[in-house]
């Protein structure tokens, strides 16, 4: 079979309330609310509702080729046998119960429904990139500036270059103050060193959490796992960084060109890598096999 990334630079070379909602299939789930407008909503209003639904987290759109979480596919799996098919369909996890935002068709205009999930419980599986993902879905929110390399249409600091071997994802915004590196971190207490560790630890699943929004969260229709599912631990324990891993580092006592902060191998044969300079540097490489 042929790799995802010489399947892309293929195509893409020759291409140069009382509210009628869907019914709830688990009594753990249940609607909590719904916003109907009798226009299709605007972009600006649509994501207005979302925030103030959401509060401070993040909305995560659902992948429909991804794995999926038996609690939300027990909502979107009935309504998609009925005629009022969801358009969207969003997630926010950062709160006690998993919140779930579908968008529907009403009349002349759309209603968007909010659905209280007990937990989004997929069980953990391994990282797989679909063969031949659709450049239309996947790019969807890039525009072409040359040949194989693609601009994210809000965030011009975004981009993707695609060649046969590999797709790469960066993001550069530098930083007022560059990471740290303590020259005498080797002469520290093993107390000191745990400590310090942990901190840069911390640090560095922060800037995690930035690629997964600017890298994973502005694509779709490439990786099996939800957005949500990098964040959970359960799925992502054995690509991360490990404290020795960065105490081995961090005694060297000097800034390297990089850290990689996540690297796994995926059950279709590509590497998978991030990696930060500490500076304001994001990177994401999918390698072909």
């Amino acid at each position: 079979m042929r790799s995802i990334c010489k399947c892309l630079f293929l195509l893409l070379c020759f291409g140069a309330c009382a509210i009628a909602a869907p019914a709830v299939a688990k009594a753990s789930t249940k609607i909590s609310g719904a916003v109907e407008s009798k226009a299709p909503f605007s972009g600006e209003r649509l994501f207005a509702v979302l925030d103030s639904a959401g509060g401070t987290g993040t909305w995560m759109e659902w992948d429909s080729t991804g794995v999926k979480d038996p609690s939300i596919i027990s909502v979107v799996a009935p309504s998609m046998k009925t005629s009022q098919k969801p358009q969207m369909v969003w997630v926010i996890s950062e709160r006690e119960k998993p919140l779930m935002a579908i968008l529907f068709s009403k009349g002349a205009g759309e209603v968007l429904v909010f659905y209280e999930l007990s937990a989004l419980d997929a069980k953990p599986e391994p990282l797989k990139l679909n063969p031949e993902p659709d450049p239309r879905v996947f790019l969807r929110d890039y525009r072409q500036e040359s040949p194989t390399v693609f601009v994210h249409l809000d965030k011009p600091n975004l981009k993707i270059s695609i060649s046969e071997k590999l797709i790469r994802f960066t993001y550069e915004k530098a930083d007022k103050t560059a990471l740290r590196y303590d020259r005498d971190f080797a002469k520290k207490t093993f107390v000191e060193k745990r400590s310090e560790v942990r901190s840069y630890m911390d640090y560095f699943r922060y800037e995690y959490a930035l690629m997964l929004r600017a890298f994973v969260q502005s694509v779709r229709g490439l990786f099996s796992w939800q957005p949500w599912h990098w964040y959970m631990d359960s799925w992502n324990h054995s690509a991360f960084i490990k404290a020795d891993e960065l105490e081995a580092i961090l005694s060297k006592g000097f800034s390297p060109e990089y850290v990689t902060i996540f690297k796994t191998r995926a059950a279709t044969g590509e590497t998978v890598e991030f990696r930060v300079n500490g500076n304001g540097f994001f990177e994401m490489d999918i390698f072909a096999p």
